[in-house]
């Protein structure tokens, strides 16, 4: 590890950089495909939820580094459009991740009480405000943690983009490895990396699903253990003896 120079870690660094940016970038057109084909999935109309359907299966079964290549290498050739290597990746990753995506939203979306629907139109809400308006916010904290899996597979599956050359951490890595000839610290390293920036990207997820679940009115579970009794019994004013005899 001492055979790091700073021009080292600056490879590194900047590898860190580009990952980030990737994750982000697939992310936002991750989401978006997942919330518009996963919507579809339930929409009333049979064609509608056969094309959703029929995005699903295809970019779910396929490899997201055979798109990757696809949307490099053979779409200049069949239409003309050169798409930058990190662009490319984007969109594979994108396009790929969101097919995952659109069952979470298609299983919270269907998950939602029909009390809440029949409301709605109870209502005379239109489809689409029943949707933004009572199911989606309902939905959404159910969405949280199973996204925050998926974001974390992502930021791992950045990884296929250093062979195309696009110069994130693992790029970075197998340039650093190649000029110290060591592999040991240098994968030590990134996988340390890799390790920190999921942990951010969880806790700030927790935080999101904790306020997702404030908006609906859900508190948030309290932790098992005798302290937490405890604290609960004396912001309820139950005593000892009550609980007791109340069989708590």
């Amino acid at each position: 590890m001492s055979e790091l120079t700073w021009g080292l870690w600056q490879l590194l660094l900047s590898g860190v950089w580009v990952t980030v940016q990737l994750t982000v970038y697939s992310a936002v057109l991750g989401a978006v495909v997942a919330f518009t084909v996963g919507i579809a999935r339930t929409h009333r109309l049979r064609a509608v939820r056969f094309l959703s359907g029929l995005y699903l299966e295809i970019f779910r079964g396929t490899s997201a580094l055979v798109l990757m290549f696809w949307l490099f290498f053979v779409l200049p050739v069949a239409f003309g459009w050169q798409l930058l290597p990190l662009w490319a990746a984007t969109l594979a990753l994108g396009l790929s991740y969101g097919a995952y995506g659109s069952e979470i939203v298609r299983g919270a979306v269907q998950a939602v009480a029909p009390a809440q629907r029949e409301a709605g139109i109870a209502l005379s809400f239109t489809p689409m405000q029943r949707m933004r308006r009572i199911i989606l916010p309902q939905a959404w904290p159910e969405m949280v943690p199973p996204f925050n899996n998926l974001l974390i597979e992502l930021l791992k599956g950045t990884a296929l983009v250093s062979i195309m050359g696009v110069g994130d951490l693992a790029f970075g890595a197998s340039l650093v490895r190649n000029a110290t000839g060591d592999s040991a610290p240098v994968y030590t390293i990134i996988l340390i990396m890799y390790f920190v920036l999921a942990f951010v990207l969880t806790r700030g997820m927790r935080v999101v699903e904790r306020q997702a679940k404030t908006r609906i009115g859900q508190r948030p579970e309290p932790r098992s253990g005798l302290l937490s009794k405890v604290n609960l019994r004396e912001r309820t004013g139950i005593s000892d003896s009550a609980a007791g005899a109340g069989g708590i």
